[in-house]
């Protein structure tokens, strides 16, 4: 058993927007230009929070031993810039599944940068429970504390309201929070998609497959969680983009399709440029120098070519960011070649964050045999996307 609690050395812009460097000269802007690294320690917990991690043996997995006096602060699936230049992110099940899970409180973690000491510390947090009884079947805990066996949250929306709308893929559910993380309503089903987690049904959706990603509209009144996997009987790599009206709190019927590159790949988060598009992580499941894709898309629902389908641009290739400062001790090529890459935030017109989930302790993208860290980077676009100003922090 073991306490650590770390905190992330920065180099270059920090990320969340407290002591900015010097930026490169435009020439560097030929392509997407990395300008700032963090690194969040793989072994970062919680202080003085409950045991975790019983349920994963004690064998060693990329050396690092299991289980842990307190709950680990990782595996970063939904991400919130804040407008005081911190972020608000979204931690998933915690093992990979229902059965190794149950000690793994689900929560959103609070991070920011110490400015003048290069640092950034994990400030806080809040805890996902369901005192009012809204799920409507068995949780793990007694207490109504939600746990990696009851749901598997991985994107997240912040209201006008500031509660949380958060897609799960056990359902899928969308789930409503309150600001300190209370559950308000039952978990919304989609209607016809069943995981095979999901008790109400027979399954039609493979496992780890459901809200992998939830965009809304720029006035905050709909949401359109993206599935990760196909339906079955869509066509292999079709996957469901819904809308879901937050007023009436129900799906509207209207649905899009965005299409993977490989039936084989899968998408990492999802969130809105505008009322019509939306960038979109798209990755392979390979990672260190084995991934191949590794990138995040401009989709656009409006279907300008009528082949029923949500048009799709490169934006950024992740294995290929120019980093001509050598940002995090890296060549001037920088790669994010991590197996699940699942938060992308757009900052301004030209500039956006994305975190890698670091699978803790399962992933070793950056080095071999050694458990991932959380990291953040801040990459400046070629051009401005031109987004809508409400959809930026």
């Amino acid at each position: 058993m073991r306490r650590i609690v770390s905190r992330v050395a920065v180099t270059g812009l920090l990320v969340l927007g407290a002591g900015l460097a010097a930026a490169p000269s435009s020439a560097s802007f030929s392509r997407p230009t990395l300008t700032g690294f963090a690194s969040l320690p793989a072994l970062t917990f919680v202080p003085g929070s409950e045991p975790s991690g019983a349920a994963l043996g004690t064998a060693p997995v990329n050396g690092i031993a299991a289980p842990w006096d307190d709950q680990p602060v990782q595996g970063f699936s939904g991400v919130l810039p804040n407008k005081d230049g911190t972020y608000d992110v979204l931690s998933d099940n915690g093992y990979g599944n229902k059965a190794n899970s149950g000690d793994f409180l689900l929560r959103v973690q609070h991070i920011g940068p110490v400015t003048g000491t290069g640092k950034v510390d994990v400030l806080g947090g809040i805890t996902l429970t369901d005192p009012d009884h809204k799920v409507p079947f068995a949780l793990t805990r007694a207490d109504r504390v939600l746990t990696g066996s009851d749901f598997d949250p991985e994107s997240i929306v912040r209201a006008g309201d500031g509660t949380l709308w958060i897609g799960d893929e056990f359902g899928p559910y969308l789930l409503h929070f309150d600001r300190a993380g209370k559950l308000l309503t039952a978990p919304v089903p989609l209607p016809g998609v069943f995981a095979p987690e999901n008790p109400t049904g027979p399954s039609n959706l493979p496992s780890s497959k459901g809200f992998e990603g939830t965009a809304h509209s720029p006035d905050g009144r709909y949401l359109y969680p993206l599935l990760e996997g196909t339906v079955a009987g869509d066509t292999p790599g079709d996957l469901r983009f819904n809308e879901f009206d937050t007023h009436r709190g129900g799906y509207t019927g209207k649905r899009w399709t965005y299409r993977l590159e490989s039936p084989a790949n899968a998408i990492g988060d999802a969130i809105p440029v505008d009322a019509n598009r939306f960038l979109i992580i798209e990755r392979d499941s390979n990672q260190g120098d084995a991934s191949q894709v590794k990138r995040i898309y401009l989709a656009d629902r409006r279907d300008r070519n009528h082949d029923g389908l949500m048009d799709k641009t490169l934006v950024v290739d992740l294995l290929t960011i120019a980093n001509p400062r050598r940002l995090g001790g890296f060549g001037t090529t920088f790669r994010f070649p991590f197996l699940t890459i699942e938060d992308v935030a757009l900052l301004s017109g030209d500039t956006i964050a994305v975190l890698n989930d670091n699978n803790f302790p399962g992933s070793a993208g950056r080095t071999p045999n050694t458990a991932d860290n959380n990291e953040f980077i801040t990459v400046r676009l070629p051009h401005s996307l031109k987004p809508d100003p409400r959809v930026l922090p």
